[in-house]
């Protein structure tokens, strides 16, 4: 792995498929956090994006949360029940402690969610990229968050203050926008409106010659609605809070883990979901 202080490169059978950004030099507004990007599928084909025109604090793959106990880790502006989008200056940052592990195809990283002059929680981020095919590989990307305050915390979206149908927050995917959104289904449905806010296994994303899949992989992310965007642009995340704040007692941890095949052409549902089984089985 090619790495320095402020990057490392994910390779799968030699070949580069991702770059970590480990200590980005952002402004507070946009809430500093690794990330990665370029992601891209074996033949080269880039699948994220990195401070969109249409979001700047969109950052390729990565954990962003709008809403830890009032202070916003997802960055922009913070949605205010009765008010709506509204500027604060309440942005928190993630970062980069240490890694644990670093190897070619993966890592394990330490990091510290600081706010207001104070750390809320610490993450331990575990990533590992694997081959399935000629044509597909796999982002296991495991995130666990951990109270270190004295007292309860709770973690929000704009949802659950308010803004029905905006409950992102968590793992969150910002893929390459396109002349053409992108099609998106699950095994049981199909489009954004359908798919949007509902828990399903697995759900495709398809553009111009590529499929992400993304799978829960644990109880608890299967268990997470799915936030997807296709026509005002392309993302998908699971919702942490979705109809209900999430509370984490002190000294409490929780974990979520995301699997997402990165596959070169259309796939149909039958191939999404073969991939899906090949790239979580134990």
């Amino acid at each position: 792995m090619n790495t320095n202080n402020e990057s490392l490169v994910l390779r799968v059978a030699g070949r580069p498929v991702g770059r970590y950004i480990t200590r980005p030099e952002l402004p507070p507004r946009l809430s500093p956090r690794p990330y990665l990007h370029p992601v891209t599928t074996l033949a080269g084909t880039a699948v994220t994006e990195l401070s969109p025109a249409d979001h700047i604090h969109h950052l390729g793959v990565g954990v962003a949360v709008p809403d830890v106990e009032g202070h916003n880790f997802w960055g922009g502006r913070t949605y205010v029940r009765g008010q709506g989008p509204t500027e604060l200056d309440n942005h928190g940052a993630q970062r980069h402690t240490c890694f644990q592990l670093r190897d070619p195809d993966g890592f394990v990283e330490e990091l510290r969610w600081v706010a207001g002059g104070g750390e809320l929680l610490r993450e331990r981020r575990t990533v590992a990229a694997s081959e399935l095919t000629e044509s597909a590989w796999a982002l296991d990307f495991t995130f666990s968050l951990t109270n270190i305050t004295d007292a309860d915390l709770s973690v929000g979206s704009p949802a659950t203050n308010g803004r029905p149908g905006a409950a992102y927050g968590g793992f969150f995917w910002r893929a390459r926008k396109e002349a053409d959104a992108p099609r998106v289904f699950t095994a049981a449905a199909e489009g954004e409106e359908a798919v949007h806010g509902t828990r399903a296994d697995w759900l495709a994303l398809v553009g111009a010659g590529w499929t992400l899949v993304f799978a829960g992989a644990t109880e608890p992310t299967r268990c997470d609605p799915w936030f997807v965007r296709t026509a005002e642009y392309p993302g998908v995340g699971s919702s942490l809070a979705h109809g209900e704040r999430l509370s984490i007692a002190a000294g409490e941890t929780v974990v979520r883990r995301i699997v997402t095949v990165v596959a070169d052409g259309i796939l149909d549902r039958d191939g999404a979901a073969a991939l899906v089984r090949k790239a979580v089985s134990p």
